[in-house]
């Protein structure tokens, strides 16, 4: 079992002669570990939770590969070494599209993951002793651990896509995910098998129902808290060439290749004899005069300045954008991107294009429609009080803190 332990604080209240008094009122301190895979897109929502319950006193612990979290979160954070980066296995991974990409996914990366990280995430436990573990979806290991030792345990879950069925249309490829989950934790020692991907403690999603549709049959222990930005990066950007014109950010994150390239190509033919400015997050390129080319854009400050966002559906990007009530050209890739453009477009908040065949036609009428058409922006504003009335970092911590 886990040791609680307390910090006190001092209040005045009212003593029982009606003088003031001293009366030492005991606040629970919690720990809570965090463990992550090493994803870019998976760290940044846990480290805005872990940050909010750190100011409220508690105690916060990471395990994961190191050198990767390291430069993700806060100085001195304490960081539990797990596994290593699989990059190797990542990078092929991120090639692959559809159902290769899924059964890659599972079989070569997050099965090997998970075996990989075990001893270093059971040690965390054993040195950090947890009140409860906070476990990314694709972490088999800090669940199996938490059960080991009859800790309570949430899930994270960085993307809503596991929560629409987006395997609906292939039960096999279901199935196959579901037997990797349950091997794992025979392998462990585990015979009283769950699908560890969703606690049955308390599940944090962080997204609404403004992308995942009706959330009303969730059980009450899942918790869709809204999405949580990263901290933003500070970096240059010349200002004064905005000049009032509606203007459009076009970003395919760390996509990059031939296929980057076409679609950054077509897509400064679409908006070259349109009324607008672009920016595009890309390498050097020849562009039209009203589009500019940067490599790295302070995105959160410039989407304050923008009329709509094209993207590759990554789940941050359009998250940061609807938070702005910005609508959306959305051209997904891989991964979850075409569950979350096939969201984007039943909340009517934008418009699915095709990546690798895009045409500039057809993106110059998608931008051209989300542009104009009021529909598209009511819908994201929509979105955006969504987003906001969730209560973020905040009410994950309260859900962390009953929890414990």
């Amino acid at each position: 079992m886990t040791q609680r332990r307390a910090s006190a604080r001092r209040v005045q209240v009212p003593s029982i002669l009606g003088d003031p008094g001293i009366q030492r009122v005991r606040t629970p301190e919690r720990r809570f570990l965090f463990a992550v895979p090493p994803l870019t897109g998976h760290v940044a929502p846990t480290a805005a939770v872990a940050a909010e319950l750190a100011r409220r006193g508690h105690k916060v612990a990471w395990t994961g590969h190191r050198p990767f979290l390291e430069p993700l979160l806060r100085p001195g954070s304490r960081i539990f070494s797990a596994g290593d980066d699989f990059g190797t296995a990542r990078d092929r991974w991120l090639e692959l599209r559809g159902l290769d990409a899924v059964r890659f996914l599972w079989e070569d990366f997050l099965v090997p993951l998970g075996h990989a990280m075990m001893p270093g995430v059971e040690q965390a436990i054993d040195r950090f002793h947890p009140d409860a573990v906070v476990a990314d979806q694709f972490v088999l290991a800090a669940p199996v651990a938490a059960r080991h030792r009859e800790i309570p345990w949430a899930t994270s879950a960085a993307s809503p896509a596991e929560f629409t069925r987006p395997l609906a249309d292939h039960p096999e490829a279901e199935q196959e995910i579901r037997d990797h989950i349950g091997d794992f934790q025979l392998d462990h020692g585990i015979e009283d098998l769950l699908d560890v991907r969703f606690s049955d403690h308390l599940t944090l999603i962080f997204s609404t129902s403004a992308l995942v549709g009706d959330t009303s049959f969730f059980p009450d222990h899942f918790a869709f808290v809204g999405p949580v930005s990263g901290r933003p990066a500070p970096c240059a950007f010349p200002w004064e060439w905005l000049d009032g014109r509606p203007a459009v950010l076009v970003s395919l994150g760390r996509v990059s290749g031939a296929s980057a390239t076409r679609f950054f190509e077509a897509t400064a033919e679409a908006v070259a004899d349109l009324d607008v400015q672009a920016i595009f997050v890309a390498p050097p390129m020849t562009a039209p005069p009203n589009v500019l080319v940067r490599e790295r854009v302070p995105r959160h400050k410039l989407l304050e300045r923008l009329s709509a966002v094209v993207c590759h559906g990554g789940h941050a990007t359009v998250c940061e954008s609807l938070s702005r009530g910005l609508p959306l050209v959305v051209a997904p890739i891989r991964d979850d991107q075409p569950v979350i453009a096939h969201r984007v477009a039943a909340a009517g908040v934008g418009i699915p294009v095709a990546f690798e065949d895009a045409r500039p036609d057809e993106l110059r009428t998608a931008l051209t429609t989300v542009l104009t058409d009021g529909p598209h922006r009511t819908a994201a504003e929509s979105a955006r009080t969504s987003f906001a009335s969730a209560g973020g970092p905040a009410e994950a911590a309260d859900r962390l803190e009953k929890l414990t």
